[in-house]
């Protein structure tokens, strides 16, 4: 380790040097499309390979020596191109696996023990690790059960209608389910919900193995010994240290016991390649499987329930305080140092990580090495700029949120926005983010060129919808109903929308916690990342070879966040366009009325059926056939709070587009100063401090994860969220809490206006 960061570290000095050399002190009066360009000639993709290969050549999990050390080499590289630098530390419970075991006691070819390893590929160096993390998720329960076995598809709420429609019951079982359908960790905790005993999640090659494309080391597809470790911690209730949710885990914070840690689940669970998964689910007897059920296994779907498939299963862990290191690095800037725009991605992974998270970090790093070189040159940003690497994302957003958690104050104080990137892969264009911010992406992504078309990476991801909605594929950019996607498909005139960030990277914290307006770039869909995501085979073979040759698209994000980053550090005036933020929620609220609409009608619907006796009738006699159980009746209810709300946002936003552009450049240095004070925290006012129902950490009330999607996006979350799962009171209440918010956030931005006309 230490003669590679002596010689790396060496290297990149005299890289420095070359780069400061060839940029011959540009004059002070450098347009921006010739400072970005100086900028592009500084990232050199083979030189994110080296540091790609470097970075991925040991298993990066925390508490892992290799992790650290990756830590400890880019706080240098920061510091040797120019940028004030350390490491700040954090103790978080992190646990990791003293033994587990899974075995088929009972059915089919009984005895069977599931391999929990996973085998090295002959060529590819880094997989012939011995410090791996077996199979493996954190922040289940251990335990030690044997138990039935039931196949619940992919595990999601409308799968255990499925097995109740069928008379199913998992309760006391062990539930094997497959990767997809929603985020990971909801698996087991609905598999707990419905009273299991324990969990089982496999990757199906339905989804990504062989049914999808040739398995590694021949295709980027998963092979049968592959399996997908991951995080199941209920982080919809909260991210970061499960025992300290709100503060920052220092060694002085006062801590949870391991016990009261809501989101520690309470049932073992461990993950499984297809290979073991085939042995398993052969075993099964009962009902065959729905037709959704069904993977791509060379075996009939059943779904058990019954007691001939038996399996053992254990786990058990070592609940020790592990150390995060978040490597953060500052240029301070001239004019407003007050003003911070941070940037991050994380630096830890499940084994190596080379596409996740990797690839987003040497973008990262070459950004940094080039601003660096301007510093170096001569070139002074207006705001500081802080570029933070993290630690822990993996296990539950550790690093991002006890960093902004300790940092909470100073970040509502100071931070404008905070721009984030994660893997990264070679592919079309994408960015999900605070909507008032719309217009600036469009901007920058239309002055990036695709390397593979020539076009500019905007023009083409417009191209993609475009085909993609006349083909029926859906939008995948705001939904093909979103009016304003359907606008923008084919009007070069009209900026493409972005999406709505949920949870599963680092923005979750700045965005739903502290009110900080954030967005997250990356590329992606031709490069195949998926069939190794989390496992052993995530490396630096993989990922040049499958995800991006030639280090292309990874090299891309660096110039294209690269833009993002710098025209913020130098804005003289607000970028945002709140009417398009205005007009996004002004959608949103129609989504939630329709349904409100759509839910009410359901219930009716089924009322009828159930009082006709439908649903018996409609069923196969030789099979089981239960009747849902009655769903509750909807009320109406009164959106007019809620609409004027979104009336007054709509004309404040207006107000103040219109003031910017007729007066934002005519406004005085102090005017401009003053501007920037009132219109820097407006996101914070979003937040409301009760929180959302049950969750009171996420108080964000147009943006948060769903309490039951995971990583997607629930916007209006509080009464959203409510309508769909019948919490009639809660839905009411929120539609008036929301509103509030609202208006404070139109009440702010009326201040706003007030100084852009002189006030």
């Amino acid at each position: 380790m230490k003669s590679r960061t002596g010689v790396v570290a060496l290297l990149s000095a005299c890289a420095v040097s070359a780069v400061t050399t060839a940029w011959a002190a540009p004059p002070p009066a450098m347009d921006r499309a010739a400072m970005e360009a100086k900028f592009d000639s500084a990232i050199d993709p083979a030189e994110m390979g080296r540091w790609l290969k470097d970075l991925a050549s040991q298993p990066n999990h925390v508490g892992s020596p290799h992790d650290k050390a990756n830590a400890e080499w880019m706080a240098a590289q920061f510091k040797a191109w120019g940028w004030d630098t350390k490491i700040e530390t954090y103790d978080v419970l992190y646990p990791t696996p003293i033994s587990e075991a899974l075995e088929l006691v009972a059915g089919g070819g009984a005895p069977f023990k599931a391999t929990l390893t996973e085998k090295p590929i002959p060529g590819d160096e880094p997989t012939f690790t011995k410090d791996a993390l077996p199979a493996y998720v954190a922040f289940q329960g251990d335990g030690d059960v044997t138990a039935p076995l039931v196949y619940a598809n992919y595990g999601m709420p409308e799968d255990y209608l499925a097995l109740e429609k069928m008379g199913i019951s998992v309760k006391g079982k062990i539930v094997i389910t497959r990767y997809g359908g929603g985020w990971r960790g909801l698996k087991p905790l609905l598999a707990q919900m419905h009273g299991a005993a324990g969990a089982i999640i496999y990757s199906d090659p339905k989804d990504d193995g062989y049914s999808t494309e040739e398995v590694y080391p021949k295709g980027p597809a998963r092979p049968p010994q592959g399996f997908q470790r991951g995080s199941v911690a209920d982080m919809p209730i909260y991210p970061g240290d499960v025992l300290t949710p709100g503060v920052g885990a220092t060694k002085t914070a006062k801590r949870l016991d391991r016990k009261d840690a809501v989101t520690i689940l309470k049932i073992p669970c461990l993950p499984i390649g297809y290979g073991d998964a085939q042995v398993l689910l052969s075993a099964l007897e009962g009902p065959l499987a729905p037709a959704g059920f069904r993977g791509s296994l060379p075996i009939t779907y059943r779904v058990g329930g019954g007691d001939g498939a038996k399996v053992h299963l254990m786990v058990k862990s070592d609940w020790s305080m592990k150390p995060l290191y978040d490597v953060i690095a500052t240029l301070k800037g001239s004019e407003a140092p007050d003003d911070w725009i941070v940037r991050g991605n994380h630096h830890d992974g499940w084994v190596m990580g080379a596409s996740d998270p990797l690839s987003g970090m040497v973008a990262e790093l070459a950004e940094a090495k080039s601003m660096g070189a301007m510093v170096k040159a001569g070139w002074k940003p207006k705001r500081t700029i802080v570029y933070a690497s993290w630690d822990g994302e993996e296990p539950s957003l550790l690093g991002s949120t006890e960093w902004a958690e300790t940092h909470a104050d100073e970040l509502k104080a100071k931070g404008v926005v905070y721009i984030n990137s994660d893997g990264n892969g070679r592919g079309y264009f994408r960015a999900e983010g605070s909507h008032a911010f719309q217009h600036f992406v469009n901007e920058v992504s239309a002055d990036v060129k695709d390397p593979e078309t020539g076009v500019s990476v905007r023009d083409r991801a417009r191209a993609r919808l475009a085909v993609g909605m006349a083909e029926g594929g859906g939008a995948g950019r705001g939904g093909e109903n979103n009016p304003q996607t359907k606008a923008a498909a084919n009007d070069p005139s009209k900026d493409l929308p972005i999406g709505a960030l949920g949870s599963g990277s680092d923005y979750s914290t700045f965005l739903q916690h502290l009110g900080l307006p954030s967005i997250d770039f990356g590329y992606g869909g031709e490069g195949d990342s998926g069939g190794v995501y989390h496992s052993l085979y995530d490396d630096y073979q993989h990922h040049s070879t499958f995800v991006d040759p030639g280090f292309t698209y990874d090299a891309l994000l660096a110039k294209t966040v690269g833009r993002a980053v710098m025209r913020l550090a130098d804005a003289d005036l607000p970028v945002q366009r709140y009417a398009d933020f205005a007009d996004t929620v002004s959608t949103y609220l129609d989504e939630v009325k329709k349904l409100a609409d759509t839910t009410r009608d359901t219930a009716k619907t089924q009322a009828r059926l159930l009082s006709s006796g439908a649903f018996k009738l409609a069923g196969d006699p030789t099979k089981p056939n239960v009747a849902p159980a009655p769903l509750a009746q909807s009320p109406s209810y009164d959106f007019k709070p809620l609409e004027a709300a979104v009336a007054k946002l709509k004309a404040s936003s207006a107000a103040f587009d219109g003031a910017l552009a007729s007066k934002g450049a005519g406004l005085s240095k102090p005017q401009k100063v003053k501007l920037d004070n009132v219109v820097r925290p407006l996101d914070q006012a979003m937040l409301r401090p009760e929180g959302l129902p049950g969750r009171a950490w996420y108080m964000n009330m147009v943006y948060a994860p769903g309490r039951f999607t995971g990583y997607g996006a629930k916007t209006l979350p509080g009464v959203r969220e409510a309508i769909e799962e019948r919490r009639f009171d809660d839905a009411a209440k929120y539609i008036g809490i929301t509103a509030q918010a609202l208006d404070a956030y139109s009440a702010e931005l009326d201040k706003a206006t007030a100084v852009l006309n002189g006030g």
